[in-house]
């Protein structure tokens, strides 16, 4: 497999978005059954998909960008130069694009601080620490998309890991337990549904516009959990898992008493809840109720299993 047909093709996506297989088996002098060898192996360092139908080709999601560190600031001056020497004796406008979105590349890893939200009453960074951008590009994108009414194609993956592709009408962005989700319209199901960003391997925008549809804060769906069961717990917390205790329970619902760090608040009574407190590991020991306790130290005991 070559590794420059690969790299072509990489580059016409990020120029164009959308290619067709009989675009690339052209310009390569390879056959269509090679061509989606070559997208195989593509995709497995990059968000492209394959859209069948009258509109259909192969796509790269809006939000990808060359990876960070992908050429020196050297290669990207050359590369630059090179593609404006090209259009001065071949004026075509993909070479004009290419130039663009290189510069553009150089300019976005000159930032030192990359973020989702605009400075106001409220800053809001998207990505994580030592974030690779990929988040936040995509938080960028579906920011877009709300702001400008812009109806986008993504490819889904639920909870039961089951691959979807749908058109979404993106209204709002919603932050919850330190999860991101997008509140859509989606066409599939011809209504309002919340979409975990996270789970979004892919996103392209289709070129149409939406009219806003009309719904109140109260239809978007916080206050659900997978189960309507609750427990009251009691937790002991040590010094090494304060902060993230603080993050997740509220320093509300965390008091000292004879010396130690306790908490007593009522939550969720599902299996996210006890991932939850293994992962604070031995920051965290749960006081009450037994059956609780029980819980988390046969997840422990599964954990250990693996090692």
């Amino acid at each position: 497999m070559k590794f420059g047909i690969l790299l072509s093709i990489l580059f016409d996506l990020l120029i164009k978005r959308k290619i067709t297989a009989s675009y690339i088996a052209e310009k390569h002098e390879i056959s269509p059954r090679t061509v989606y060898r070559y997208i195989d192996a593509l995709s497995l360092a990059v968000p492209i998909y394959v859209k069948r139908g009258r509109d259909g080709g192969i796509c790269i999601s809006d939000n990808y960008k060359l990876p960070m560190g992908f050429m020196t600031a050297e290669e990207y001056e050359a590369a630059i130069e090179a593609l404006g020497a090209m259009y001065s004796q071949l004026p075509e406008e993909r070479f004009l694009v290419a130039q663009r979105k290189l510069s553009a590349q150089v300019k976005a890893e000159a930032r030192d601080l990359v973020l989702s939200g605009e400075i106001g009453n409220i800053l809001v960074d998207g990505g994580t620490w030592g974030d690779t951008r990929t988040f936040s590009e995509k938080m960028r994108l579906f920011q877009e998309c709300v702001r400008e009414n812009l109806i986008i194609e993504i490819e889904y993956h639920s909870r039961a890991g089951e691959k979807t592709q749908r058109k979404i009408e993106p209204h709002v962005l919603v932050f919850k337990q330190s999860v991101w989700y997008v509140y859509a319209f989606c066409h599939k199901q011809r209504a309002f549904r919340l979409f975990r960003i996270g789970r979004i391997l892919s996103a392209l925008k289709t070129g149409e516009t939406f009219r806003k549809r009309p719904f109140r804060r109260e239809d978007i769906p916080l206050n659900y959990w997978t189960t309507e069961k609750t427990v009251d717990a009691q937790f002991e917390i040590a010094e090494s898992a304060f902060a993230d205790a603080q993050d997740w329970l509220g320093v509300e619902n965390i008091r000292m008493s004879h010396g130690k760090w306790l908490a007593e608040v009522t939550l969720p009574d599902d299996e996210a809840l006890i991932r939850k407190i293994v992962s604070l590991g031995s920051g965290m020991q749960v006081l009450a109720p037994k059956s609780l306790r029980e819980r988390v130290k046969n997840a422990a005991l599964e954990i250990a299993k693996l090692y």
